[in-house]
């Protein structure tokens, strides 16, 4: 027999007697659930100075914070020294084993812009050790005390580092760890994370591994997440969940960034087999990397919770066994109010599996009972993919938009003041939601239509499962509570509180699992990728869509005028929704306009070839902000004059030459054998200069292999005329010497060197900024460059 006709009035999981106090009760629920999770992910209250000695204290560690952050302090420069200076004082003065690595080192990941450039830099790590008394292993605390040029790095990272501080101070009160407890405040991250990779591979400390805990900064508030871990983390995450007063972190983000093209000095250790975990709080992405990062900007809860997790981390490895914390595999986890949810990864595709089944056995039992039909289960199917692709596509338009009528968002991770923006984001995913369900409620049915969102989430678990198995449990989970929720609601009596209080639950469920990314997507994305919070905050909408179905009149069975009050009523919610994100977006605007503390982001450079006399202004900008486009007036490629900034295209513009000298070459010995020459040079630069580069013109010469320092290099020909490059941050004024073995051609070997340093004051032309314009957050910013080539 087939199934029994689908009334219009029946096609609902739920039927309340009392509609709108069901619908109420809900929405409060809901919302409690919600904000429960925003409260999980808030930071805790700093601690005051006084905060006893065995507890990590926000306001002691922001000392250090004024001291390390004081001024720009780029690794190489006079002021990089002075706060390494502090940094051994003070760990000295907590009676630690402290030294300073000084080494040459070479970069860690694929941070290089030289066109086939080998990157090094000249590092000076501050490495202190506090003896453990049955050590198992080595328990390694990481930050970077660099700066960029273009700021002070008061979060980015001398928050971790002071951090890092206090941490030891705590530490060194009461009793001694089982477990050595290293301290490695790294040099020259910022630019090539280099003293990360000079300390993992060359540092006797690190010849036996351990475990890494990494402390940075993305922003200057938010919560702390840890967003990074080793391979196999089952047993880290384990501690992270215990130890961890407030562990906020997801196996989706580390999904997430194993994806991504970024890197920190946790990349360093990762490449030599170290175990551990990254964390970084992200938020106020705006001020990153610019001359806004002061210590006045530091959020001091974001730092309480860095320390209060760094410190409980550090106890917790440091009295445990570490030669068992290579788990077989990566555990799937996410916060749930105040606590760590985990299990196993190999549990993730059964669970996905688990719940397509559930739902598809949830879609035969409301054939069977009357719910729905095979018609509109497949309708439901089928429709409910349109807010999953026109929310996103929605979010995108919104965005472009706004950049449309704010061009200087483009050069900025994040607007100055976001939250208007993100929710107006999350209003119109909910105005598309809203607005598609009250179209095709009546049609197709709420039964079919909370079906087709559950079976798309249980899809989309199976497919995560397969592709990014850390992110299945967002899907498949809801999916699962959903189904579940279902049987449920079939299996009592519809009028009666039960099926309400059912989906209500399966609801909370999604809530507490969806939630989260959709607040944490939007700093660790930017407003740019905002249409992935929008897909997130959909598939959080499918979810609850029983939940929703109470704010609308009983499903069918009207005439007349009923009908007409029953569909207007139907529309209240998505077009309320509608409004709102006009409104939001509209205060976002009016709100977050560019001023003297929130100034336009711009990028200027100059670059000088010496033995020519011809100078440019150059941007990165792809639309010059108006007082940018003062100086620049077209496109070029900059690989053949200046190989050292990149092979990409820039906007540029004339410039008078200063009167600047180019790095000098002394070729201090060519010798010859058989077909090959070997060139023992040294590169010294006459100013004060942040980097060196040299390059080999490959139609002159074929480089064989090449040493700096004393370090062997890769030789890897990239394109171009200067296809073999290599790049030395943090040059001694001395300079450095560097051995070519090469194949010469017929004539001189070519070789152009550049050399940069920072700041455009004086530069002839050179127009100091206005109010209301500031430095884009770059490595390049203010980059003055003078390269000259040299026929050998």
């Amino acid at each position: 027999m087939g199934a029994p006709p689908t009334r219009p009035a029946d096609r609902a999981l739920t039927k309340p007697r009392r509609r709108l106090t069901s619908a109420v009760a809900a929405l409060v629920a809901l919302l409690a659930v919600g904000a429960g999770v925003l409260v999980g992910l808030s930071t805790p209250a700093p601690a005051p100075a006084d905060a006893p000695e065995r507890e990590f204290s926000a306001a002691r560690a922001y000392r250090n914070v004024e001291v390390i952050a004081a001024e720009p302090h780029v690794a190489g420069s006079a002021a990089n020294d002075r706060v390494r200076e502090h940094l051994v004082a003070t760990l000295r003065g907590l009676g630690l084993q402290t030294e300073v690595q000084d080494a040459v080192a070479p970069e860690a990941g694929q941070l290089s812009g030289a066109a086939g450039g080998a990157t090094l830099a000249r590092v000076r790590n501050v490495v202190a050790r506090l003896p453990g008394t049955d050590p198992t292993g080595k328990v390694f605390l990481v930050s970077h005390y660099d700066s960029v040029q273009t700021g002070p790095g008061g979060n980015d990272d001398a928050a971790g580092t002071a951090t890092i501080l206090e941490v030891a101070r705590a530490l060194t009160t009461g009793a001694r760890p089982r477990n050595d407890i290293v301290f490695v405040l790294t040099d020259a991250e910022e630019a090539c994370l280099c003293g990360a990779a000079g300390f993992a591979a060359d540092h006797p400390l690190a010849r036996d591994g351990g475990v890494v805990l990494n402390l940075e900064a993305r922003g200057s508030t938010g919560p702390v997440i840890m967003f990074e871990t080793s391979r196999n983390n089952a047993k880290l995450v384990e501690v992270f969940g215990k130890a961890a007063p407030h562990p906020v972190g997801t196996s989706f983000a580390v999904e997430i960034y194993r994806a991504l093209p970024n890197d920190t000095d946790f990349t360093a250790f990762l490449d030599r087999k170290f175990v551990g975990l990254n964390s970084a709080y992200i938020d106020g992405g705006a001020i990153y990397h610019t001359p806004l990062d002061v210590p006045a900007r530091v959020d001091r809860g974001s730092l309480q919770m860095h320390g209060d997790n760094a410190l409980g981390l550090a106890r917790e490895f440091g009295r445990t066994d570490l030669g068992d914390l290579r788990a077989g595999h990566d555990d799937t986890y996410f916060p749930v109010l105040g606590g760590l949810v985990r299990y196993p990864g190999w549990l993730t595709l059964p669970l996905a599996v688990a719940a397509l089944l559930a739902v598809g056995a949830l879609g035969w039992l409301l054939r069977r009972r009357g719910r729905a039909t095979a018609g509109t289960l497949a309708a439901g199917f089928g429709l409910t993919l349109l807010p999953v692709v026109v929310a996103p596509l929605g979010a995108w338009l919104l965005w472009a938009s706004i950049t449309t009528i704010r061009p200087g968002y483009a050069e900025l991770l994040d607007p100055y003041r976001p939250v208007w923006y993100r929710l107006a984001v999350v209003a119109l995913s909910a105005a598309v939601l809203f607005c598609w369900y009250a179209l095709l409620r009546r049609r197709v049915g709420p039964a079919a239509l909370a079906f087709g969102g559950l079976a798309w989430l249980a899809v989309f678990g199976v497919l995560l499962a397969v592709a990014v198995p850390g992110g299945a449990y967002l899907t498949t989970l809801p999916a699962l509570a959903g189904a579940l929720a279902g049987f449920a609601a079939l299996a009592t009596r519809r009028d009666g509180p039960w099926p309400v209080v059912a989906v209500t639950l399966a609801a909370a469920v999604a809530v507490v699992i969806l939630l989260p990314p959709v607040v944490l997507l939007f700093p660790a994305l930017g407003m740019g990728m905002g249409a992935v919070a929008a897909l997130v905050a959909v598939l959080l909408g499918l979810a609850v869509l029983p939940v929703v179905d109470l704010l609308h009149p009983r499903a069918g069975g009207q005439r007349g005028l009923l009908a007409l009050r029953a569909r207007r009523l139907g529309a209240l919610p998505a077009a309320a929704a509608a409004l709102a994100a006009v409104v939001l977006a509209g205060v976002g605007l009016a709100v977050d306009r560019f001023d003297a503390a929130h100034p336009v982001p711009t990028h200027l450079m100059y670059a000088l070839d010496a033995g020519t006399g011809k100078a440019a202004w150059l941007t990165r900008e792809e639309k010059p902000q108006p007082w940018t486009d003062g100086y620049v007036d077209r496109s070029i490629a900059v690989a053949d004059d200046f190989p050292g900034l990149g092979n990409s295209e820039m906007r540029a513009g004339p410039a008078a030459a200063a009167p600047l000298p180019a790095p000098k070459l002394d070729l201090l010995s060519d010798t010859r054998t058989g077909d090959q020459r070997v060139l023992r040079l040294r590169v010294t630069p006459q100013r004060q200069v942040r980097l060196l580069t040299l390059h080999v013109d490959t139609s002159t010469a074929t480089v064989r292999s090449a040493s700096v320092a004393g370090r062997d290099v890769p030789v890897e020909p990239g394109d171009g005329k200067w296809g073999f490059g290599i790049v030395f941050h943090a040059p001694p004024p001395e300079g450095v010497e560097v051995t070519l073995t090469l194949v010469p051609g017929a004539g001189a070997v070519s070789v152009r060197a550049m050399d940069a340093s920072d700041g455009l004051s004086g530069v002839p032309g050179f127009r100091e900024r206005p109010e209301g314009v500031g430095v884009v957050g770059s490595h390049s910013s203010e980059m003055l460059a003078v390269a000259r080539t040299y026929p050998l």
